[in-house]
């Protein structure tokens, strides 16, 4: 039986016409005992959206103001994403890394999380 929830769901799924992998900077133990860390992907090919807004306020800088926009992921909910990691997004045939910024607002058919533009690991 087809509930309106799941008819809901299915809608916003077919928005989705990027895909994201998630990655994590995780530590390890060398062979000599100490410890590294590497990038592991932990979740892969992942159907998503990556949408944009900008904030009608401006940043008013010395030389110009600036128009500040917003990433937006939309994924499905049972996903999780630990702060911190990084986010690859494919869409429109573009390629860029994000990392999340925010917590997640979690909804039965979808999650929204606010994005920043990757610049290497903290």
């Amino acid at each position: 039986m087809v509930t309106a929830m799941t008819a809901a769901r299915s809608a916003i799924e077919t928005l989705y016409n990027g895909t994201c992998t998630v990655t994590e900077y995780q530590s390890y133990k060398k062979d000599n005992k100490s410890t590294g860390h590497q990038e592991v992907p932990v979740l892969e090919n992942q159907p998503c959206k990556l949408s944009f807004s900008k904030i009608n306020n401006t940043s008013q800088t010395e030389t110009a103001a600036m128009v500040v926009q917003t990433a937006k992921l939309l994924i499905a909910p049972e996903i999780i994403i630990k702060p911190g990691s990084k986010v690859t997004i494919k869409q429109n045939g573009i390629t860029t890394d994000y990392k999340k910024s925010g917590e997640p607002a979690i909804y039965e058919t979808h999650q929204e999380i606010i994005l920043e533009l990757f610049k290497g690991w903290a």
